[in-house]
């Protein structure tokens, strides 16, 4: 964990009690760029705000289905997924959330059928506000839901986008990362202005950052001028603890709860509390 010059890890307040439970809070992790630390920041973020007390539902709108696969569940084994959910009218968001072993924290999981759904839905009238209405009926039952979308900015991330109140954008801590960064920024702000006004960046996490090298130094700084204040103070630095923990079907926090890497989550669950 690695923290900028001009702000440190004492800016960031402690989180406030919840004096009362939901509506949820919706978040989209998102970045079109693949292996940069998304369902990971997804599952360890998801994990830190339910120790913090907040009720949590993690939904993984990726075909490949690794949220569940982080909790130790076989997505190709789900009968019910949010495939189903998206293009069965009769199925209740209720009946596809899934419970792993995590205080505080639910999943919504999915598993490649996923992949069918932007040409199942791509002819339906009001196809970028699927997600919203599944998600109507359990707003009040959370005080935050994390979306992980795919690595594209196809017709499911719009979905998510029209459905989140903001956007968190994991960017691994290389040079042409950066221009991927701008080009959602594009598209969250279009998002913003046609479907969706209530939308904003929350801000941007670098990960697999590595102090000791000088790339990862300038990438960081580079992005901190971009984008200012939107840029988390906490940075996710790479460690084997976060693939060891994937395999073991736990998040960080529960599998190495002392780790730099768990901490790090905890860190920026606060920063993400507080803004």
């Amino acid at each position: 964990m690695t923290l900028d010059a001009t702000r440190s890890s004492a800016d960031i307040p402690e989180p406030a009690p919840l004096l009362s439970h939901g509506p949820a809070r919706v978040i989209a992790m998102v970045n079109q760029k693949g292996g940069v630390g998304k369902t990971t920041s997804t599952v360890s973020l998801g994990a830190a705000l339910a120790e913090f007390g907040r009720r949590v539902l993690l939904v993984d709108f990726d075909p490949q289905g690794a949220v569940a696969i982080s909790f130790g569940i076989n997505p190709n084994e789900l009968e019910l997924t949010v495939y189903t959910l998206l293009t069965d009218p009769d199925c209740h968001v209720g009946d596809v959330i899934c419970h792993p072993d995590v205080e505080n924290l639910d999943l919504l999981p999915s598993n490649i059928d996923l992949a069918a759904a932007e040409l199942q839905l791509v002819n339906e009238v009001g196809r970028e506000y699927a997600l919203q209405r599944a998600l109507a009926p359990i707003m009040d039952n959370y005080d935050i839901i994390l979306i992980d979308c795919q690595p594209s900015l196809g017709l499911l991330t719009l979905n998510a986008l029209t459905a989140a109140h903001g956007v968190i954008v994991p960017m691994e801590c290389e040079y042409f990362a950066l221009r991927g960064v701008a080009l959602l920024k594009d598209t969250i702000d279009k998002v913003s202005a046609r479907l969706n006004p209530d939308l904003s960046i929350i801000g941007v996490v670098a990960t697999m950052y590595d102090a000791r090298t000088l790339h990862s130094r300038e990438v960081l700084d580079t992005v901190q001028q971009a984008f200012g204040d939107l840029v988390f103070i906490t940075t996710i630095a790479r460690t084997i603890k976060f693939p060891d923990a994937a395999v073991s079907g736990t998040p960080i926090t529960v599998y190495a709860p002392e780790s730099s890497g768990a901490e790090a989550y905890r860190q920026l669950a606060r920063e993400v509390l507080s803004r």
